[in-house]
């Protein structure tokens, strides 16, 4: 008798203890060795006081188990409540959010019968830092953080997972044609450590056209890696014109931990009327078998899931009378499934993991050697909102108020270059960059909190500054448009 591993389980919020009931069910039945910890976090840990939506004790078990199987949730709209899903992934290091979507024609209805994409997104930065501040009346930021050893986690993993699962073309999408520090990076490292797999197609494509291929010819792709910001979007609507975002599952992947869940949420609107679908918690568990390397019942779930489809057995989000032969509430489609155990489909394409399908965590230090920083200036962002909002007024103040190594080279409004020679038509806001760089020597920093003591002499509000550098000489920032 295969020893049980222990994994954390949580019912979630909505649909969520309907669906989970349904998933372990069927678990149960295919004997899959799986010994199931049960664990409480969502709307009522939130509404208990617990700001993150889980409990301290919930953490040791998803320690000790290091797998997790999570039916989705509900965050609390107002009072700051943080996403829970984001705290989980980057808490325990989960950053790979793997999410293979393939089209079930013509037994679920899609217009792209070829579909067959697994999208590789990166869990843990970009936006999703949620680092977010007002600075002005009129101007709020949020911070895009981009990290090397980020990006070569995740697009390292997108190359094993090709190999691994006989893929033949990974394809990035970024935007470094216009965030040409951030996007860049993620390209730049795609393009390197590509060079490491040169069995595998490569392509690079920016984002706006790459999400128009998917939608329109998804079939030309194959595994796709990006950001996180994209990878959440993009996936969402692979899996949407595959048929029904109802029947994805995701993994959440980290070196020592794994999260697995629905890609869809929780559905309090259709909560307790037995109609949802489980087959994304059920597609997630499939992953999560994978994952604790026991194939044969991972193949004997798949396959009674695609028999139990291809029969027509379908719940309402994806029953359609020319199609389906029944419209099936949560318990008779899970039925379904478990009278089906063993059975094979005769027309949908059955599945045979192996052992070497499992996911890989495939983390590799690429120690890149320490560069050179050097500071040669700094953006000075200043609240300013006199009746004219002129650029020439303010940027008239400011080039007064130098020296000591420093000049005002640029404002910049909105990232628009608007003084010196700016443009009448340009919009201003009360939220202003003001660049200054050195006059050739090395900066310090006893030079900056200087001019900072004379722009605040001088009644300018300054909000926030950002140090300018250059590492071996490669400038560390970037142009205003129009500089």
């Amino acid at each position: 008798m295969t020893n049980k591993k222990k994994i954390t389980v949580a019912h979630g919020d909505g649909i969520g203890p309907e669906i989970m009931n349904a998933t372990l069910r069927i678990l149960e039945a295919a004997n899959a060795p799986i010994e199931p910890e049960i664990i409480e976090i969502g709307e009522k840990v939130y509404k208990s006081g617990e700001t993150s939506g889980i409990a301290s004790e919930s953490w040791n078990s998803l320690r000790d188990t290091k797998v997790f199987l999570k039916a989705p949730i509900t965050t609390p709209q107002g009072g700051g409540y943080k996403s829970l899903n984001v705290t989980i992934r980057k808490t325990l290091g989960l950053f790979a959010n793997v999410r293979p979507v393939n089209s079930l024609h013509p037994f679920i209805v899609t217009k792209h019968p070829k579909m067959d994409v697994v999208i590789i997104r990166e869990n843990e930065e970009d936006l999703y830092a949620g680092i977010e501040h007002q600075q002005t009346p009129e101007v709020v930021q949020c911070l895009k953080l981009i990290t090397r050893p980020g990006c070569e986690k995740i697009v390292r993993y997108a190359f094993e997972y090709a190999k691994a699962h006989g893929r033949k073309k990974v394809t990035c999408f970024s935007k470094d044609n216009i965030m040409k520090l951030t996007d860049g990076l993620f390209h730049k490292v795609f393009k390197e450590i590509g060079q490491e797999y040169p069995e595998i197609e490569q392509e690079h494509m920016i984002i706006d056209i790459a999400s128009a291929v998917l939608a329109d010819q998804p079939e030309r792709l194959d595994v796709v890696v990006t950001l996180n910001l994209y990878g959440d979007i993009v996936s969402d609507i692979a899996a949407q014109i595959s048929g029904s975002v109802g029947l994805g599952g995701s993994a959440n992947i980290g070196e020592n931990c794994a999260m697995f869940e629905a890609i869809h949420g929780s559905a309090p609107d259709i909560a307790g009327k037995s109609i949802a679908n489980p087959s994304g918690l059920i597609n997630a568990a499939v992953m999560m078998l994978m994952h604790i390397n026991e194939p044969k019942v991972a193949t004997l779930i798949k396959n009674a899931l695609l028999a139990t489809l291809e029969d027509g057995i379908h719940t309402a989000d994806i029953y359609r009378e020319e199609k389906s032969r029944m419209k099936a509430t949560t318990q008779q489609f899970t039925d379904a499934i478990i009278e089906r155990l063993g059975q094979r489909p005769s027309q949908l394409q059955a599945v045979d993991y192996k052992e070497s399908s499992q996911l890989q965590t495939a983390v590799k230090d690429s120690k890149q050697p320490k560069a050179q920083k050097t500071l040669v200036g700094v953006d000075v962002f200043i609240d300013w909102d006199d009746a004219t909002r002129n650029p020439e007024v303010i940027g008239k103040k400011l080039e007064s108020i130098g020296g000591n190594g420093l000049k005002l080279k640029m404002i910049t409004n909105r990232g628009v270059k608007v003084y010196p020679e700016g443009k009448p038509e340009t919009f201003c806001t009360d939220h202003w960059r003001c660049r200054f760089v050195n006059d050739g020597e090395m900066l310090t920093n006893a030079q900056i909190i200087d001019l900072l003591g004379k722009v605040q002499s001088s009644d300018f509000d300054f909000i926030k500054t950002e140090n300018l550098y250059t590492f071996d000489g490669v400038t560390g920032y970037s142009l205003g448009q129009g500089e």
